[in-house]
């Protein structure tokens, strides 16, 4: 036997075993004969270098330092889930799906494993990318860590797709936690807090040899990609399973909201059971030509919902309410408790939201008060135990000054939030628009994080984001942990964000209720930041999506004299304030004014890239039929509701050919 084939045989043999021990959980050989072989095999490929294979089984064990992650932007974005509580939740959200898809509505119900979010990227069936979630656009690039948990596939088997993104948790099994926690402890070390977190800070750790050495696992849940070859969510699982994926079995196909509360019920209890953390269930549509017809809100599936398990709650008490000023202005008082646990995290601050929510709480400086840790990521306070309020207590006064510049707070009508009026001369909105603009989302300035914009301002170097744009290294080097190659970094960050497209900036310019999905509508309907300046409040009303109150708001900033001379500052450093020519070209407005819904499965081009083409050439996109639908663009299979609405209000269906060849 020649060395190749023989190497060859060895990596085939150690993949299956490997694939029964960490899959399947049913080992075959003992660890010593895996261990022999894997020994074999290193042996062979010192030997012979030239027969190297970045998914041979003997670089599981790590080795590659990444000092810095590269970020990579999703190909397809990693959205949220919306979350809910109760069967009433559930019916409504069945409900708007039944308006919006045709026929019966099928579910997969899954575990919602509480882990690190994770994207995988095969390509010819071989893993040639692993990204965290990030933000849900892009992420980080931590391919050689992920690379070292045994249950991820470095090489597919049988009929998979030419290239895919499979999605999933990295978490850490309880059995694989409680042994680190001991080998620590008996360092004489800190323990973890809990497995959530340790997974996901090991997945950030630099050298992927120390990342091989802890116990992590991978499971997978959500195959995204073109042309699959796959109709439903539940087969996609089974698909995965076969091309050697770990898919939890506990999954389970499901025809009613009541089968899916017998589903959460079964592991709200059996839950404890299971050898990792899971805090709820995840219902999806089935069907994946229906999950495409449903689409997606700003920020989640329109076709997906997590029903979260009952929150844990403890009680503690509460030291001190304190207030916090935000970017906006917007007042937010914290509650200082007694650290307790909860849910696995020690809790020592809860929000308390507003003045309205403490007055309806009654909550005061030194009550026993309940903690939950539900759907949000800031623990809240529920409830004050009465029984235990100290009979010389007294009732908790909001502040009427700014904490951090002592100007009288305002409370517009119709507002549960107070605000410091002091735009211009309040430290923390003056450090957290700053720090709004060079966000991941916004200008993701490299180089320059939330701390060194506090630096930069308390130091006296900038007072607002206009002033990034005149930085110079030599000012920025005897700041406080700033190396010559960290400012090097830093200018040259600010210097790329002249790159970042209209907008982006539109958002980081930090107006009020102008978040992502606004800041797109403005820019792509207005094309220049000029024209949105000059716009009035009725006709900012008239943009698709555009209500009353962010007109208001859009108005107001630009009214101010000091944001359009920022504006001005901007656009003289060079940064786009307007569409790129690029863009421009892609774009008319011959389908304006009218409204289409996309109805069924296209074979020319991908429903996505259809809404696209829509868009690109002045369309309004619309997910239901009305009176206002212009017309429709059928697909093969369009569900027979629509069709027959359609009908009734004598709106024109055209196919997928008549609309590519002639409306555009």
């Amino acid at each position: 036997m020649n060395a190749e084939h023989q190497i060859n045989k060895l990596r085939e043999e150690l993949k299956k075993h490997n694939y029964n021990y960490y899959v399947l959980d049913a080992g075959v050989i003992s660890d010593y004969e895996f261990d022999m072989k894997i020994k074999e095999l290193q042996e062979l490929e010192e030997k012979y270098p030239e027969f190297y294979d970045p998914n041979s089984p003997t670089l599981r064990v790590g080795g590659e330092i990444t000092k810095n992650f590269e970020t990579v932007v999703h190909q397809y974005r990693m959205y949220s889930l919306d979350n809910s509580y109760s069967k009433e939740d559930l019916l409504d959200w069945e409900k708007r799906i039944k308006k919006l898809v045709d026929g019966q509505v099928s579910y997969t119900c899954e575990l919602k494993y509480d882990g690190a979010s994770i994207s995988l990227t095969y390509e010819d069936g071989s893993l040639v990318r692993a990204i965290t979630r990030g933000d849900g656009v892009q992420g980080d690039n931590v391919t050689a860590n992920v690379r070292t948990i045994k249950s991820v596939p470095l090489s597919l088997k049988g009929d998979f797709p030419e290239k895919f993104d499979i999605r999933g948790e990295i978490i850490l099994p309880y059995e694989g936690f409680a042994k680190m926690n001991q080998e620590r402890i008996a360092a004489g070390e800190e323990p973890y807090a809990n497995p959530r977190n340790t997974a996901s800070g090991s997945l950030k750790l630099q050298d992927s040899s120390e990342t091989a050495k802890r116990p992590l696992d991978c499971l997978l849940y959500n195959i995204t990609g073109d042309k699959l070859g796959i109709s439903s969510q539940f087969e996609s699982l089974e698909k995965a399973r076969e091309w050697g994926f770990k898919v939890p079995e506990e999954s389970k196909l499901v025809n009613s909201i009541d089968e899916v509360l017998d589903f959460v019920a079964l592991w709200d209890e059996r839950r404890h059971d299971l050898p990792y953390e899971t805090d709820g269930i995840v219902i999806k549509v089935n069907d994946l030509n229906q999950q495409e017809e449903l689409g997606f809100t700003a920020k989640a599936p329109r076709w997906a919902m997590a029903y979260k398990f009952k929150a844990e709650q403890v009680s503690t008490v509460l030291n001190e309410i304190t207030y916090q000023v935000g970017r906006t202005g917007a007042i937010t008082p914290v509650a200082n408790l007694e650290p307790v646990s909860l849910a696995g995290t020690t809790v020592k601050r809860a929000s308390l939201h507003n003045a309205d929510q403490i007055m309806k709480l009654d909550v005061r400086e030194g009550d026993t008060v309940f903690v939950e840790k539900g759907g949000e990521i800031i623990p809240k306070i529920i409830a004050v135990d009465f029984k235990k309020r100290s009979a010389d207590s007294t009732p908790t006064k909001y502040i009427d000054k700014c904490p951090e510049c002592g100007t009288e707070l305002i409370r517009k009508e119709g507002e549960a939030q107070h605000y410091c009026p002091n735009y211009a001369g309040c430290s923390p909105q003056i450090i957290g628009r700053i720090q709004h603009y060079i966000s991941r989302k916004a200008m993701d300035i490299e180089g320059l994080g939330g701390e060194t914009v506090a630096l930069l301002v308390t130091e006296g170097l900038i007072t607002n984001y206009a002033d990034l744009y005149e930085l110079t290294k030599d000012q920025v080097i005897p700041l406080e942990r700033m190396a010559e190659k960290s400012a090097d970094n830093l200018i040259m960050g600010i210097e790329k964000s002249k790159e970042i497209p209209f907008e982006r900036v539109l958002f980081g310019l930090g107006i009020r209720y102008v978040g992502e999905t606004v800041a797109k509508k403005l820019a792509k309907h207005y094309k220049y930041i000029d024209a949105i300046i000059s716009a009035s409040e009725e006709e900012l009303v008239s943009v698709d999506e555009i209500g009353i109150k962010i007109a208001q708001s859009v108005s107001e900033f630009f009214s101010a004299e000091e944001n359009k001379i920022l504006v001005r500052r901007l656009k003289q450093y060079g940064v786009q304030l307007e569409i790129s020519a690029e863009k421009l070209a892609n774009q008319t407005d011959a389908l304006k004014g009218q409204t289409f819904v996309v109805s069924g499965v296209f074979e020319r081009v991908s429903r996505t890239e259809l809404k696209k083409t829509i868009e690109d050439n002045g369309g309004k996109i619309s997910s239901s039929i009305s009176s206002k639908t212009s017309y429709i663009i059928a697909g093969k299979n369009m569900g027979p509701s629509k069709l027959d609405k359609a009908n009734k209000l004598d709106i024109q269906i055209v196919g997928e050919d008549e609309f590519l060849d002639t409306f555009i």
